[in-house]
């Protein structure tokens, strides 16, 4: 009787767990019982509306990474009966999908109007090759491929198939035109969309508002200088090649625009190129590290009063810069000519060290004499480098202003001329247009490639940046340092409230690397920013380098006292 049991408990949890399954696909019915909050709903008075503010947060209660239950029952409302506070709530709740984000203010609110919720599962179908269009897709959970195959078989043989994330978008080209479909896309895993449908398109004007947004695209292209010879036509099909992203302050618009298969052009705002450099690779780095190592002794300044004699500096630079030598080699082949004239042969091995050297050559000399930290090293080509010295810098190499491209510098060079160093776009509130470069490059004539010479620009190179990266360091750390000289502090701080402090992912000490702590035992823990390399290992990123330094007493004497200033 307890097997019997037992085994009626085990298929009831099957049947169980089966029924949630087959429930997975409509998030009406809540088999989960909502989290229950002290207060879901708070308000506020606004002043410039002259009312209240209500804010329910279980509005906006969902399960992990699926579209929210309150804004699945506005979708499936028809466009006629939502409301206007309900757009715009959907609105809002669409704010986290870059594709949408792209678009206006006034077609977003059209758009959350008439699209409508929808969740697939995986290997289903969405849109078929060389079929009609009927439908514009947002991913809001999920992932599909695209392929050139009718059933979308091919993505799930393909090692490395052409995906398309949550934020992304695609068939809106398809509710514009009348041309069947030219890609297959189909669901890699269960994905949930938002889908907007060719009658609602319509009838609620949206096609209006993007040919608008279609008109703003080709002024801009008509405006540069690239393109002054090409006629309406050709211009309207390089709109449709391209289409329009924008990026706020500081967010990153590609990770390797050499690599990337696109292009852009940026019609608003303006974006940084930034290249990482690994700054323990450089030459002047290493020289600069141990010049600074060297003052952690507390050696004095040189100055001109106590700089030894020019034959002094000599022998000491004879000294320190003889290579390492055994001159045992020399006692070697001096004892093998003697056997030689004697006819015997060289046979046996030959134990020497520096002990049975002519005293006057003395023990062997050596290049460096050794440091005195006691940190971990690594071996770099140009010598011994303490481990937590070899870090990386992002550093700007060029701004590309409103009317300017990315991507087209050296598409002319041949492939063994190009510069393949990774360079990374990031957007200081910049609206770009994009399109893929094989397009693009099917519209050029003659007219375009020549002016398309004086879009070649020569980047410094590494070690160049890593200079100047130095030098920029070293001056802001000398600033610093004069104007706390030169500032008298205050002697009676003002009264600051002791308060809690916050746990904060980011500290700004985190990306300073402190070259005078390196041989301590006990250091401050810090969370360290790594930056993902090409073939290589996580390098750490750092914005600033702490050195030892002499005092700036020292270097001004004039200014020997704090407080006085110039």
């Amino acid at each position: 009787g307890l097997y019997q049991l037992t085994m009626d408990i085990i298929v009831m949890i099957r049947v169980c767990k089966m029924f949630r399954q087959g429930l997975g696909g409509f998030r009406e019915y809540q088999i989960i019982e909502t989290p229950h909050r002290k207060h879901p709903v708070f308000s506020f008075w606004d002043k410039r509306k002259q009312g209240r503010i209500t804010f329910d947060t279980m509005d906006f209660v969902a399960e992990e990474r699926h579209f929210p239950p309150k804004a699945i029952q506005i979708t499936q409302k028809l466009p006629s009966w939502r409301t206007e506070p309900e757009i715009q709530a959907l609105c809002n709740v669409l704010q986290v999908l870059n594709s949408y984000r792209n678009y206006s203010e006034p077609l977003q609110l059209l758009l959350a109007k008439v699209m409508r919720f929808e969740r697939f599962g995986r290997r289903r179908v969405m849109i078929k090759k060389g079929q009609r269009g009927s439908s514009f897709y947002f991913i809001y959970m999920g992932t599909v491929a695209v392929t050139e195959d009718e059933d979308g078989s091919s993505a799930f043989l393909d090692p490395h198939p052409s995906l398309l994330h949550k934020g992304d978008c695609f068939g809106d080209l398809g509710l514009l035109n009348t041309s069947g479909r030219k890609s297959t896309v189909v669901c890699m895993e269960e994905t949930e969309f938002l889908v907007v449908d060719r009658k609602d398109f319509l009838d609620n004007k949206l096609d209006q508002e993007f040919q608008k947004d279609a008109q703003h695209q080709f002024e801009f292209f008509r405006k540069m200088d690239l393109f002054q010879s090409w006629s309406n036509e050709k211009l309207w099909k390089l709109v449709t090649l391209g289409k329009v992203e924008k990026f706020s302050y500081g967010q990153l618009i590609t990770k390797d625009f050499i690599e990337s298969p696109s292009i852009m052009f940026v019609c608003k705002g303006s974006c940084e190129v930034l290249r990482l450099i690994d700054l323990g690779t450089s030459p002047f780095y290493y020289k600069w590290i141990w010049q600074h190592l060297k003052l952690i002794d507390d050696t004095p300044l040189k100055t001109h009063l106590n700089e030894p004699s020019p034959v002094e500096r000599f022998k000491e630079f004879q000294i320190k810069s003889y290579p390492v030598q055994d001159f045992s080699t020399l006692k070697l082949k001096h004892l093998q000519k003697a056997w030689e004239q004697q006819g015997s042969s060289f046979s046996r091995r030959t134990n020497t060290s520096g002990n049975t050297l002519p005293k006057t050559l003395g023990p062997k000399i050596k290049s460096r004499q050794p440091h005195s930290l006691e940190c971990p090293m690594i071996n770099t080509k140009y010598g011994d480098l303490p481990e937590e010295a070899a870090v990386g810098a992002y550093i700007k190499i060029h701004t590309v202003e409103e009317g300017e491209t990315v991507g087209l510098h050296q598409i002319l060079l041949p492939k063994n001329q190009c510069d393949m160093r990774p360079l990374v776009l990031v957007s200081l509130g910049a609206e770009v247009i994009r399109m893929r470069k094989e397009k693009f490059w099917e519209l050029v004539d003659s007219e375009v490639k020549e002016k398309l010479y004086s879009f070649q620009i020569k980047y410094p190179s590494d070690e160049d940046l890593c200079q100047k990266f130095l030098q920029e360091n070293s001056w802001n750390i000398f600033r610093k340092d004069l104007m706390r000289l030169l500032v008298k502090p205050c002697q009676h701080p003002p009264f600051i409230p002791i308060r809690p402090k916050k746990k904060r992912i980011y500290n700004p000490k985190g990306l300073m690397l402190d070259l005078c702590s390196l041989d301590k035992e006990t250091k401050p823990c810090y969370p360290i920013f790594m930056a993902p390399q090409k073939y290589l290992p996580p390098l750490r990123i750092v914005q600033a380098i702490t050195a030892p330094r002499y005092k700036v007493q020292e270097l001004l004497p004039q200014y020997k006292n704090a407080g006085v200033l110039i």
